[in-house]
């Protein structure tokens, strides 16, 4: 997410909490409403279901019910979510002793506080009540707070996929499938050159040249292309390699028949199989080779690591590209993995 997504979501964020502020700030109100209207004998038959009411106990009790409320809502809308590395049980223990906590603290204090400030005793029925409103509020608050963060979290999927709309993906798909790499269009020369004089393998090079380009404009208006003309394009950027590499270069297709007609962003495999040759060491010692198979509804392509010891000119955005691109067209993530010296990039097929 770049930094301008990054600013809505904060902006978001910001707007989130001052909503917490206004709810807390509502509910202490509302509640204790009854008692304004009871001091100011604005609704006569309420006098008898308080005690008797002053400022100052309103004070107090909007107070001490506005923090309680704000505490519940940042706790559970916002706090808690900072253990989600946690198990669901152990979250959910925590999210119970907590706001168990903040119940029992807020109104053992006020208890405290009020009587200190007023030197009138509450009575058994008063705290039963208080107890009751407190607790009341509590699943109250509980049920905003959630309410809250699917709020948040439906903004934030609104912005991920606004931002990756605002990528226009029509524009980078036709930027990348018409950009030529400047080095691979150099050594490509430099092996035509080479072969130039044996006049069999220069029209083969020549012709599977031209017909990776031919692939690269007619698949510009494509988002996705089947798996099957997507190898047949691999075929010829293969063989370019191999005609620069020989014998150091090798590449294993192994996929079966019944996943050609699977859909693939274009271009996904070659940017793949460049990736191996562009970051890893192909040598006489320490040849490259790639392997590219099914498994478990996935195309898999792997290649040893091979460090290369030579400076990579290379942006890092290929495989950020290619799960973008899975995101926007598929719903789905390819899966990378570097365990045990082997590269693997896992693309989704259903």
């Amino acid at each position: 997410m770049n930094h301008k997504n990054n600013f809505f979501t904060l902006e978001y964020k910001k707007v989130k909490h001052s909503l917490i502020l206004g709810i807390a700030l509502l509910i202490s109100v509302l509640i204790n409403l009854p008692r304004v209207l009871q001091l100011y004998n604005v609704v006569d038959n309420l006098a008898a279901s308080f005690t008797p009411v002053s400022i100052k106990d309103i004070v107090i009790r909007v107070l001490f019910l506005f923090v309680f409320s704000w505490l519940v809502l940042q706790f559970n809308a916002n706090w808690k979510f900072k253990y989600d590395s946690y198990t669901k049980l152990l979250k959910g223990v925590i999210t119970l002793l907590v706001n168990s906590a903040l119940f029992l603290v807020v109104v053992v204090v006020f208890v405290w506080f009020y009587q200190y400030l007023t030197d009138d005793l509450m009575t058994a029925a008063d705290k039963s009540i208080l107890y009751f409103v407190y607790f009341v509020m509590l699943l109250i608050l509980v049920f905003i707070s959630g309410i809250l963060r699917y709020q948040v979290i439906h903004q934030e999927d609104l912005l991920e996929k606004e931002f990756l709309k605002q990528q226009s993906l029509q524009n980078e798909l036709s930027a990348l499938k018409n950009q030529i790499n400047p080095h691979f269009l150099f050594n490509s020369l430099n092996s035509l050159n080479s072969l130039i004089r044996e006049n069999k393998a220069a029209t083969t090079f020549v012709n599977k040249l031209s017909f990776m380009y031919r692939y690269i404009l007619q698949s510009g208006h494509l988002d996705l292309v089947s798996l099957k003309d997507e190898l047949k394009f691999l075929e010829s950027y293969i063989y370019l390699i191999k005609t620069r590499y020989r014998d150091r270069f090798t590449a294993q297709i192994d996929i079966e028949d019944q996943w050609l007609n699977k859909e693939i962003p274009a271009l996904a495999l070659q940017l793949l199989v460049e990736n191996a040759v562009k970051h890893n060491e192909i040598s006489e010692s320490n040849p490259l080779n790639v392997k590219l198979y099914t498994e478990n509804d996935y195309l898999i392509v792997e290649n040893k690591i091979q460090p290369r010891t030579t400076f990579v000119d290379s942006t890092g955005q290929g495989l950020a590209n290619i799960d973008k691109r899975y995101v926007l067209l598929k719903e789905k993530h390819i899966v990378i993995s570097n365990k045990n010296s082997i590269f693997k990039v896992k693309l989704p097929l259903s």
